[in-house]
């Protein structure tokens, strides 16, 4: 599902060139759940957010079941993203003023790709899949933080994308809440989702197929996952 050869990200800052990846390899399969570990500003997040197509490498290629990423025009990208890829979020990143069910309805929208009388319903079984469908109607504000993240989810799962990015989902939860929505990630692998979440989570061992470590901008063990 996902093919990285030699990707380096290089930011241009007011104190010179910053290497935020220098280098990464990484190959997961269909049906996987890998975590990517390591610390704040070592590569993680850039790295989801490249897989992602929501920013450029400076150098190597990217391919998601076998589409180079870095191949596609503006608008092939954003159409590309729509169908293929679902984000999920530390901050949850839900529109305020929409409802739980509408904020899961809004890709669907977006992409148009599902006939409009049925988005409805397929919004209220998504929210069922997260065990959140009493809250359909309530505001992000009327939330709490792991109901937030299972709309979140939910709204990832919206156009039924294949590859489930996930940048530190459990941040802003407590132990118990974050250790149901791991639960959830390892659900939808089971599933046939691709899942990539980028973790400080000391628990994801016990529900990933594997962990790899970034540390400036590396993956430990020779750079290999």
């Amino acid at each position: 599902m996902i093919e990285i050869d030699e990707l380096h990200k290089t930011f241009k800052t007011p104190a010179g060139d910053y290497a935020a990846l220098c280098g990464v390899d990484l190959t997961v399969a269909a049906g996987e759940l890998v975590a990517i570990a390591g610390k704040s500003g070592s590569g993680k997040s850039t790295l989801l957010h490249l897989v992602g197509g929501l920013d450029s490498p400076s150098s190597g290629t990217i391919r998601i079941a076998g589409r180079r990423v870095g191949g596609m025009n503006e608008k092939e990208l954003a159409a590309w993203r729509g169908r293929s890829v679902g984000f999920v979020f530390q901050f949850f990143q839900l529109m305020p003023t929409l409802t739980a069910l509408e904020n899961v309805l809004l890709p669907m929208d977006f992409l148009g790709a599902l006939p409009a009388a049925r988005r409805r319903e397929r919004a209220q079984l998504l929210l069922a899949k997260v065990e959140i469908a009493e809250q359909a109607h309530k505001l992000p504000a009327a939330l709490s933080g792991g109901q937030q993240q299972r709309v979140a989810i939910a709204r990832a799962l919206a156009n039924d994308p294949p590859l489930i990015l996930a940048d530190e989902p459990t941040g802003n939860l407590d132990s118990a809440t974050a250790a149901a929505v791991l639960a959830l990630f390892r659900a939808l692998a089971d599933g046939g989702k691709t899942v990539l979440i980028a973790t400080h989570e000391r628990d994801i061992a016990g529900i990933a197929n594997r962990v790899s470590t970034l540390a400036d901008g590396r993956f430990l063990a020779g750079g290999k996952a």
